[in-house]
């Protein structure tokens, strides 16, 4: 409740509260002008520094009636929204006798801001009721809110609202309708308002980048960089931290280096943002080293900058270093938030340091204050599983006090597989497929599973359940990046221009390989066909395909760097770490789930994964 005061009350709480310039002497008939005066509130409005302050200035235009000039309204209605103060907000704007499009803007604006997405649809419906045409202030605002909450049947109503005011054209309302639309995970509906837009202003162009990127088409980000260098455009500081992101997704060193050198050449500082972006751009494109690299030149970190640096370290395998970090970032001053927890468990449970993620873990709300969430129970679940403790990490889950999600059913299931625990697989398979019924990996998974322990039966079940509810096994996929091009290789793939190379290289690979003593490991063949069969299936998986294309495509010496969009089998596992000792080529895997780093026949995993 507002408290109202008197004229001479208000003005006088205005001046102790609202820094006022000095004056020796002030003429009673200049006070009271000025007191009339719409632009001297609106000039104190914007000193308010709390919402104390607002309040005594909301009094003050209410006891002089200057509440009711509609830009002092407006300007009020804006400066307690944006000091979070929604209730005020929103009750003042109830008892507006008058409303413009910035007052309608300045309300749904003002929800979004704060994440109240509910009641700024409930205004933007009003705004359509009363009659109101939105314009290109309001409209962006709301299918901001349709992106936030992914809510694409709400988005398509709005686009089609734009549609009818005739603001397609708009480059603001089309960038936040690209946006919406990427986020969603429509790229191609985004795409096709891209290509319509008659002028593609920089920001336009890094939202279409971001959204390709987003939609696991970084390649396509790529593209349309250049496009836009050659349009003419200098990228600034958004756009770069954009086409760093979209590089990280792409997982190519040679695109990875082009941009570094671009940013260089173009002087930008390396801030927080650009900074953490690129760490994580050098991480995942297989470089540790020139992550910390950028890590050490940074003249200001915050705690994601450290928290990015410790991930980076975990999936690459290198727990302690993680640890390490963590200790000078705690001596540097800095409180570690939830993420870095989240990174520090995932670098514990990827190089099975139990002890120390347990450690980490208990020590979290007591001495950081950092109350575990969902995430961090999945990598604890994670870390018990691998290290073969799949009754702690049940008794974990069950004991838990936050929600469960698919997440942390999928990390134990993925323990089963590789502890061959079926009967606790079933179980965990059974909670996840009624939690995410839709996600052809978990179906795969207990698939595999009864594979591994030769239940054929359940196989051919879990398979037939696969084709009543319409999906898919998702294909394996392998990429490496040869002279700034990007190749793909598919399983038996033979659509190479080199292809008759490639397959007498991997010829050559495996005649030397099996003379080393490499045996073929059948068991990562889960289906049930001859030993004859499952060799030749083995013999032609895409990592290997990009292996051996990159052995007869790169300069000697060189590393070779691949990409994979599942986890790697156990068999190309065994195959890399002998191709990396004969051939004497460093070879970088990142799969699904971590790297591997492969020198002279020893894989930076410790064979734990």
């Amino acid at each position: 409740m507002l408290r109202f005061f008197s004229a001479s009350t208000a003005a006088a709480a205005i001046s102790d509260a609202v820094p006022q310039p000095q004056q020796s002497t002030l003429d009673s008939n200049a006070q009271m002008k000025d007191m009339m005066d719409p632009d001297f509130f609106i000039s104190t409005l914007f000193k308010c520094r709390n919402i104390f302050q607002i309040k005594q200035v909301h009094a003050q235009v209410t006891t002089t009636g200057i509440i009711h000039d509609l830009i002092v309204a407006n300007k009020l209605l804006y400066i307690c929204a944006k000091h979070k103060d929604l209730v005020t907000a929103h009750l003042l704007f109830n008892k507006m006798e008058e409303r413009d499009p910035v007052s309608w803007s300045v309300m749904i604006g003002g929800f979004v801001k704060n994440g109240d997405y509910e009641r700024c649809f409930q205004t933007f419906r009003e705004l359509i009721r009363a009659g109101s045409k939105p314009d290109n202030f309001s409209l962006p605002f709301v299918i901001k809110a349709c992106r936030d909450t992914m809510g694409l049947i709400m988005g398509r109503l709005i686009h089609s609202t734009v549609l009818k005011n005739g603001l397609h054209l708009d480059n603001f309302v089309c960038s936040t309708l690209v946006d919406m639309y990427a986020k969603c995970g429509m790229i191609d509906n985004a795409k096709q308002l891209f290509d319509r837009m008659p002028k593609k202003d920089l920001v336009t162009r890094t939202v279409m980048i971001a959204g390709y990127a987003e939609c696991g088409k970084p390649n396509e980000s790529w593209v349309l960089f250049d496009q836009m260098r050659r349009d003419g455009f200098v990228p600034d500081k958004v756009a770069m931290v954009t086409i760093v992101n979209a590089c990280a997704k792409l997982g190519a060193m040679n695109k990875a280096r082009l941009v570094h050198d671009y940013i260089c050449a173009r002087r930008y500082s390396l801030d927080v943002e650009l900074g953490t972006a690129m760490i994580d751009m050098y991480a995942k494109c297989g470089s540790i080293d020139s992550s910390r690299e950028i890590f050490d030149r940074m003249e200001q970190k915050n705690v994601i900058s450290w928290s990015a640096m410790i991930g980076a370290y975990g999936y690459h395998g290198q727990g302690r270093e993680a640890l390490d970090l963590f200790h000078m970032m705690l001596n540097s001053g800095l409180i570690p938030n939830r993420i870095t927890f989240i990174s520090l468990l995932y670098a514990c449970s990827h190089a099975g340091l139990v002890d120390d993620g347990l450690q980490l873990f208990s020590l979290m709300p007591v001495s950081y204050g950092v109350r575990p969430d969902v995430k961090h129970y999945t990598c604890m679940v994670d870390l018990l599983g691998r290290a073969g403790r799949l009754d702690q990490a049940l008794r974990l889950i069950e004991n838990m006090e936050v929600e469960k999600d698919e997440g942390i059913w999928c990390a134990f299931l993925g323990a089963c597989r590789i502890h061959r625990q079926v009967d606790l697989a079933e179980k965990a398979a059974k909670l996840l497929l009624s939690l995410q019924t839709q996600n052809p990996g978990h179906y795969i998974l207990l698939s595999n599973i009864y594979a591994n322990a030769g239940r054929w039966k359940d196989v051919a079940k879990i398979r037939n359940l696969m084709t009543k509810r319409r999906l898919k096994k998702i294909p394996g996929y392998t990429w490496i990046e040869v002279d700034n091009i990007i190749y793909q290789f598919g399983a038996g793939d033979n659509s190479h221009l080199r292809s008759k190379e490639i397959y007498e290289m991997l010829k050559s690979l495996s005649q030397k390989l099996e003379s080393a003593g490499y045996v073929p490991d059948t068991n990562s063949v889960l289906h049930d066909v001859d030993e004859e069969v499952k060799l030749g299936i083995l013999h032609a998986h895409s990592e290997k395909l990009a292996i051996a294309f990159g052995l007869i495509a790169t300069p000697d010496g060189t590393p070779i760097r691949i990409t994979k969009n599942l986890r790697v089998c156990g068999d190309c596992h065994s195959f890399c770490k002998l191709v990396s000792a004969i051939t004497q080529r460093d070879i970088i895997v990142r799969d699904a789930n971590r790297f591997h780093h492969f020198k002279e026949g020893i894989c930076s995993c410790g064979d734990y994964w």
